[in-house]
């Protein structure tokens, strides 16, 4: 029974080009299911979280990370009455956009971009599920209704502009709403996300040796967890202690933001989903005793992690990489597949539809294929 002001599929905007409904699935169903069938899902395997994609099988990938943050969605939405399969493909869909090497291409996309109207790897995931893959023949993109749309755009919340190229042309064909707040179901994508990476990454960073436990011990939170399982399993494998010690981590997180979203929603009593948009805020969130402590836990994983020597160095790497691709196949398209150069050449000379068409052919990249395109078309790097 889904709550009064959750999306209602019978009451869906419907999609920018007509289709005859499902016999066996809801809108938002079917939109899970054409994200998931994409190819630019597929590409998320061998895109990165943090770690370059080469570096080893255990870390996350963008496509590991989508299935948590969906799994977390859908437990999340169903508790508070949601509509669990419009939040699931929100957060199926969230990271579409992003190029290789993590937040470290999108900062090099971004400084590449800046003359020709930006770029942001939310706007991008709306570029491809519209316009980007071509596989139906009524339509480019994959059709999605408009609340999974609203749903990509503003899960983050409101967009203010000055928006990117992408976001200012998927929203001049159908209004998203930008100043409003996201249904709930894209909230709880959101909050999702921020669930599935404080977790993993604190995961991944232990099994890449750039912190210990005893480090992570005095972080609040994490050192209460790890003092429980020493309590209930003394002696327990370091592994197997590490493993409990986390998952406690990840349920408190999933546990406080349905306890505050019960009580807001308690408080407020919606009775739509147009009363959620119109609030002065997210209905989605950490209580902020919860919030204080994340905030230290990423001020952690900011300097140990994510700007750590290693990391860094990689950092440095793939910048280079894309800045010198980049460039390269603006002065010379013939580089790129005969279908790219053919985008290029159908709009003359303008140097703002060249980058844009160069940009969606980079950031499209896996991690893989760019060292490979590198590898090709530059020479060596220290790449193995």
């Amino acid at each position: 029974m889904r709550a009064p002001y959750a999306c209602q599929p019978e009451l869906s905007r419907g999609r920018l080009h007509d289709e005859a409904l499902s016999t066996f699935r809801s809108p938002w169903q079917r939109d899970r299911d054409r994200i998931i069938h994409s190819s630019a899902f597929r590409r998320l395997k061998h895109k990165t979280q943090v770690f370059v994609e080469h570096e080893g099988d255990y870390y996350r990938t963008r496509l590991t990370h989508t299935i948590e943050v969906a799994q977390v969605a859908r437990t999340i939405a169903g508790v508070l009455g949601l509509d669990t399969d419009l939040a699931e493909a929100v957060a199926l869909a969230h990271d579409l956009g992003h190029p290789p090497f993590g937040h470290t291409g999108e900062d090099a996309l971004a400084g590449l971009m800046a003359p020709y109207g930006g770029f942001d790897h939310n706007a991008q995931a709306l570029r491809i599920v519209t316009r980007l893959e071509r596989h139906y023949a009524g339509f480019d993109g994959l059709n999605l209704t408009w609340e999974t749309l609203e749903g990509i755009a503003k899960h983050n919340g409101p967009v203010a502009p000055p928006w990117s190229y992408a976001l200012a042309d998927v929203n001049a064909q159908w209004d998203l709403e930008l100043g409003t707040n996201a249904s709930a179901e894209a909230q709880v994508a959101a909050v999702a996300d921020d669930v599935a990476y404080n977790h993993h990454d604190l995961h991944d960073g232990l099994r890449a040796g750039l912190f210990d436990e005893a480090e992570l011990a005095e972080l609040p939170l994490i050192g209460p967890a790890f003092a429980q399982v020493d309590d209930l399993y003394p002696g327990l494998d370091p592994m197997r202690r590490r493993h409990e010690a986390l998952r406690r981590v990840f349920g408190v997180m999933v546990e406080d933001v349905i306890a505050v979203a019960q009580n807001r929603l308690a408080a407020s009593q919606p009775r739509s989903v147009d009363e959620i948009r119109a609030m002065d805020g997210p209905i989605i969130r950490f209580s902020k005793p919860l919030y204080q402590n994340l905030k230290a836990i990423k001020g952690f994983l900011f300097t140990r992690m994510y700007r750590a020597p290693t990391v860094m160095v990689e950092r440095a790497r793939v910048t280079q990489m894309l800045t010198e691709l980049f460039p390269l196949l603006m002065d010379q398209p013939a580089l790129m597949p005969e279908d790219w150069q053919a985008e290029i050449a159908g709009a003359g000379n303008d140097p703002a539809h060249r980058a844009r068409v160069v940009l969606d052919y980079v950031a499209g990249m896996t991690d893989r294929f760019a060292i490979a395109e590198y590898h090709r078309l530059i020479g060596p790097s220290e790449f193995a």
